[in-house]
Parts: structure tokens; C-alpha cells; sequence
């Protein structure tokens, strides 16, 4: 059972991807404008509304998405605990992988595994099929990054986009 297990997983990449670079930094997908410290809204779906908002991308494609997140928040909340959400979904609106945070003080019930409510909320949708192969590492680098004890509160006690940024590149992330 050990020696099939361990011949499957050193197994090459299927034809068309590639393995995500260890040089892939968060901060490569994200822009200052993709960063809101102050997400307005009291409810989930208004705060996945306001996230899709941080996109660029059209109106169709932003009902399109949050039809998306909803459908997968349905299925089990991406809220992490600790605070801390991570939406994130596949759609063909997309052509690559975007990501969008945003922070809300007061906290949304977002059914958080805790049970407390989440301040702090990382966006991630990506094409369903992407050659680069970004989705899943990106998704566990965010995870990673919200399991370190300080994020929460590094996270809260940012005052601009550009503090944003210095935190992924303080952790390394």
C-alpha cells in the first residue's frame, strides 16, 4: 500500500500545468485597489457582494459571482474561524486568478466554524481550468497566513493598502 501510494504522488504534473513557483508571493494578486479596509454591509451576501465589487469585471459577471459564492458558502462556510473568512470559487467570468481583501471591524456572522463572527475576508476566484495551476497553492498560502497566531490582530490594526502589503511581505507569504 506504501510503495503505490508513494509511486502515485511522484507522479509529473498532468500535461499543461506546472508546479507553482515557491517565488509566488500573495501580494502578485493583489493591487491597492483590490484592498478595503472599511467593506460596508451587515449580512454574508452583502459582504461577498462587496468583495465582487473590488473586482474588475462587469455587471453580468458580478451576478454571475455572486451566484458562484453563494452556491459555495451554501455547500459549507468558508469562514476559517479566528476571525478570518477565505470565499473562493471557479467560474469561466474569469480569465485568471483575482483575489480582493477586505475588512469589516464589527465582524458578519459568516457561520464560521467558531461560531464567531468574520472580520477579515480574502477573495479568491480563478478560472476552472488554469494552466498555472494557482488556485489550490493560493488558497493554502492564505490559509497558512491566517493560521499564524498575530494575523488576526496585525490584520485589524492596518491602516492603508500599503500596510497590507508590508504584512504579506513581513510574513513572507
Amino acid at each position: 500500500m506504501l510503495r503505490r501510494l508513494s509511486t502515485t504522488v511522484s507522479h509529473p504534473l498532468p500535461r499543461g500545468t506546472r508546479p507553482v513557483p515557491s517565488s509566488m508571493r500573495l501580494r502578485d494578486f493583489f493591487t491597492p485597489e483590490r484592498v478595503e479596509l472599511h467593506l460596508e454591509g451587515d449580512t454574508r451576501d452583502e459582504i461577498l457582494e462587496a468583495l465582487i465589487s473590488l473586482l474588475e469585471v462587469d455587471d453580468r459577471s458580478r451576478a454571475v459571482l455572486s451566484r458562484t459564492l453563494r452556491r459555495r458558502e451554501n455547500l459549507g462556510s468558508t469562514g476559517i474561524g479566528r476571525g478570518i473568512a477565505i470565499p473562493h470559487c471557479r467560474s469561466l467570468v474569469v480569465t485568471r486568478l483575482h483575489m480582493a481583501y477586505g475588512r469589516h471591524l464589527g465582524g458578519v456572522d459568516f457561520q464560521s466554524i467558531d461560531d464567531r463572527p468574520a472580520r477579515h475576508f480574502f477573495l479568491i476566484v480563478a478560472p476552472p481550468l488554469e494552466v498555472a495551476g494557482q488556485y489550490l497553492p493560493v488558497l493554502g498560502r492564505v490559509a497558512q497566513f491566517a493560521k499564524e497566531p498575530d494575523t488576526p490582530r496585525r490584520l485589524a490594526e492596518l491602516a492603508s493598502a500599503n500596510e497590507f502589503f508590508e504584512l504579506l511581505d513581513s510574513k513572507g507569504v
